[in-house]
């Protein structure tokens, strides 16, 4: 099954979630609670195309543009956007230093046993960042397990690790960076030879700097006979269920609708993108 690729990021959640049960996840606002605050804490992890924040401090991406219309919808007041690392994204749910997380963080069986999350708003399958012309041919995820030197970097707290774990690179390899664009500064340094990310993170970090670029003929990765993909929803904490009810009713009633399928669009991701967003529910998600 799908889940079983990722058997060593169920034994570092396991130890994640025996920490976290130690300490009380902190109660979620009520819907009438943040109407009478006058506002929702939303968070983003500075990711293109994800959720980010622009020069103007504006959000953007498929994340908060979809957000704020399902804000808008059920009448939550006004947006504070908080920009956090990926990796403090689950532990800021618990802890209630937002009330809401809109960075499309893929859906995961373990990430479900820590956090809440809505129907899937978006879906996005990997890629590959490398020295601009690829000197080494890289290509593929596999291509690190193999007898050789070369290095790839990884994001703390992304599930790429993972998948590669499951090809069998070994931690050796990994060079954790905690911001996409360090990934640019790791490569032309030569401390890590290619940034493993989903592909559209690949693609904006390519049209940001002429030294790096997205490798060509990309190879997705295969576990278990199924191809790499995965499903990105908001997120929230575990006693939120309110707030997530409510999220899905606006979401499910804004997805069938040409102004949130150009928000993906416009956002660079494919029109096949856009129908398998569709293809499962977060219940089936949360037991792959």
């Amino acid at each position: 099954m799908l889940h079983d690729r990722f058997s060593v990021w169920s034994v570092r959640l396991a130890m994640i979630t025996v920490l976290l049960a130690m300490s009380s996840a902190s109660v979620a606002a009520s819907l009438d609670e943040l109407r009478e605050r006058g506002g929702i804490r939303i968070a983003v992890a500075n990711e293109v195309p994800y959720g980010y924040l622009d020069a103007e401090g504006q959000a953007r991406g498929a994340g908060p543009e979809v957000a704020q219309h399902l804000i808008d919808r059920l009448e939550l007041g006004e947006i504070e956007w908080v920009e956090t690392d990926f990796g403090e994204l689950i532990a800021g749910l618990r802890a209630g230093e937002f009330d809401m997380a809109a960075a499309e963080m893929a859906i995961l069986p373990e990430r479900c046993e820590l956090i809440l999350y809505s129907e899937p708003n978006t879906t996005y399958g990997e890629g590959l960042l490398v020295r601009a012309g690829n000197p080494l041919e890289l290509n593929a995820f596999d291509t690190f397990a193999d007898r050789n030197d070369y290095r790839v970097a990884v994001m703390a707290g992304a599930d790429q690790r993972e998948i590669l774990m499951a090809l069998g690179v070994p931690e050796v390899k990994f060079v954790t960076i905690t911001r996409n664009e360090e990934a640019i500064e790791v490569i032309v340094n030569g401390e890590a030879d290619a940034y493993a990310a989903t592909g559209l993170t690949v693609t904006a970090l390519d049209e940001a700097s002429q030294e790096v670029e997205a490798a060509m003929d990309f190879v997705d990765p295969v576990l278990d006979g199924e191809e790499v993909r995965s499903w990105g929803g908001f997120a929230f904490g575990p006693d939120a269920e309110a707030l997530r009810d409510a999220i899905n009713e606006a979401l499910l009633d804004f997805k069938p609708t040409q102004a949130w399928e150009q928000i993906l669009i416009d956002s660079g991701f494919s029109q096949e993108d856009v129908l398998n967003s569709f293809k499962y529910p977060t219940e089936r998600l949360c037991r792959r």
